[in-house]
């Protein structure tokens, strides 16, 4: 197998008429090749667990009744966006680890690039969805229900998606109209960035939209989170109980440690795309897969465990399995 895929990289790097590809070629994490294989271990057991993690979370929020409430309609839709992400990408990751199969088409890998850029951005909606429901909760109780009512989530979550969905669905066509020199890519997955890098013609403006794209969702989706818990956390060092300021401050922090995890890969990666010529590959490679692997791992965690009725399931659901055994 190691053959062939050498091989047909051989090839692709010689045969410069073909410049618009049918097939690429994902070579993984350069540098790295020979440790694919144990890379491929922890990457695989992440993956399931964040299958796992996320579908029971869809699977508990649909039976139990009870969490039929406006903030578990937000956590479905983020399951739901961190599953298409991940198994959009890993399955064939995993392929090139275990099988040396980075063979992917055209159609395919610009597939790839929308649904990964396109959820990656509904993600980043979503949690901002979630800083205003704790926002209005906390800094406004009694107006909570009349402000985000079902229709008002409804139009929120479809809004988020729509947003999503038009500004990335530009991305391929971008793509597919471009020249390329070669049809090798040096990642583990394809990627807007990395697919522009290989072009054979002026990329500028293409560039242009997907910067001015990222800035208008994850950007500023992200300075509003920030603002949401400023004023989140001025309001919770002014309520007169301890108590009450310290379960506020933990909830809080468990979600914005979530919102770390996934902004701070997400924004590594996409600056060393732009601007980070001297970061190593293998590095920014790695980085942009757990960007893809950790944030659904850790999304049903925290916004699942912590959460009273969720645990209080999982709780109710072990008592029920040992009092049959």
């Amino acid at each position: 197998m190691k053959g062939k895929l050498k091989h047909l990289m051989i090839m692709s790097a010689y045969n410069k008429t073909d410049i618009y590809p049918s097939t690429f070629i994902l070579i993984g994490i350069p540098g790295l090749e020979t440790a694919h294989i144990w890379i491929s271990i922890p990457f695989c057991v992440i993956y399931l667990l964040a299958l796992l993690g996320n579908c029971s979370l869809l699977f508990i929020i649909k039976t139990d009744s009870s969490l039929h409430e406006l903030m578990y309609l937000f956590l479905c839709m983020l399951a739901l966006a961190d599953l298409i992400v991940c198994t959009t990408a890993v399955p064939k990751l995993l392929s090139l680890f275990w099988f040396h199969d980075g063979e992917i088409r055209f159609e395919a890998c610009l597939t790839q690039v929308f649904l990964i850029h396109s959820c990656s951005t509904m993600e980043s909606g979503f949690f901002l969805a979630m800083a205003f429901d704790h926002y209005i909760a906390i800094c406004n109780p009694l107006r909570h229900a009349s402000i985000l009512t079902h229709s008002t989530i409804g139009c929120i979550g479809l809004a988020i998606v729509f947003q999503g969905t038009v500004l990335l669905f530009p991305h391929p066509f971008l793509l597919r109209w471009l020249p390329y020199c070669r049809n090798i890519i040096s990642h583990t997955y394809c990627e807007f960035m990395a697919l522009i890098k290989i072009a054979c013609a002026e990329t500028r403006i293409r560039r242009a939209y997907s910067l001015t794209v990222a800035f208008l969702t994850g950007g500023v989706d992200f300075i509003l989170i920030i603002c949401s818990y400023v004023l989140i956390l001025y309001t919770v060092f002014h309520l007169p109980p301890k108590d009450a300021r310290l379960k506020t401050l933990g909830t809080c922090g468990s979600h914005v440690c979530v919102i770390l995890v996934s902004y701070t890969p997400a924004f590594f990666s996409f600056l060393t795309h732009r601007f980070g010529d001297h970061v190593a590959p293998h590095v920014h490679i790695f980085v942009a897969n757990i960007y893809l692997l950790v944030p659904p791992l850790v999304n049903p965690i925290i916004y699942g465990v912590r959460t009273k009725k969720i645990r209080n399931w999982f709780l109710k659901f072990f008592n029920f399995s040992k009092s049959l055994n």
